[in-house]
């Protein structure tokens, strides 16, 4: 009778975790991302990231923080960066790209071919061109919390018309929770860039 028991507890025991990695393989690819609508931002809504950038030698090119907030922009919600504002409406209308940064909806194991062309302030044309692949979902802690989020790598190179072709490798960390990403890390040849969310304030979330 005991062996029976104990034969049966273990079974119980074997039952359960087997139900846990189920629920956690379904909660890594089963979760799918549509891209944010106009309803889903919020007036006083805001994101503040840290962001430091360094050489491979540890020389600090760029340090500081960085904000965004949603506004009223003549009756329409918009979104403020430094000394510009963009209509929310045009953030989350459909991207015609066939190239896009993200490529909605979101979920894991998507690929896609991320490329954008740039003019440098001397005028010098280059190209962005990178594999992208979502790669988990994920609970990711930062300094503003922990979030569920998408990590989403990207591989490839920048060139421009001068004969530059630098490997660039990023890596977004992307919370549909909060609209936005919530870490992000840029690598180049010699260089690496981090921004980290550090603190999102909703009014309508206590």
């Amino acid at each position: 009778m005991k062996y029976l028991k104990s034969k049966y507890q273990y079974h119980r025991i074997v039952i359960v975790f087997t139900a846990l990695i189920l629920v956690s393989c379904f909660e890594q690819h089963e979760k799918v991302t549509n891209k944010p609508t106009l309803k889903d931002y919020t007036i006083g809504e805001k994101w503040e990231w840290k962001y430091k950038g360094e050489s491979s030698e540890g020389e600090i090119r760029s340090e500081g923080v960085d904000v965004k907030e949603i506004v009223y922009l003549n009756g329409e919600l918009g979104m403020t960066h430094d000394k510009d504002t963009i209509l929310v409406a045009d953030i989350v209308k459909p991207n015609k790209s066939n190239t896009p940064r993200f490529k909605w909806p979101l979920e894991v194991g998507k690929k896609w071919k991320y490329e954008t062309d740039f003019t440098s302030a001397v005028g010098v044309k280059g190209k962005f061109s990178q594999d992208a692949e979502v790669v988990s979902y994920k609970e990711v802690t930062v300094e503003a919390g922990t979030f569920m989020a998408y990590t989403i790598e990207y591989k490839g190179s920048i060139t421009n018309s001068k004969g530059l072709n630098l490997k660039t490798d990023d890596i977004w960390i992307y919370a549909p929770e909060i609209k936005n990403f919530i870490k992000l890390t840029q690598i180049q040849d010699g260089f690496l860039y981090n921004e980290e969310l550090i603190n999102y304030s909703n009014p309508n979330k206590k």
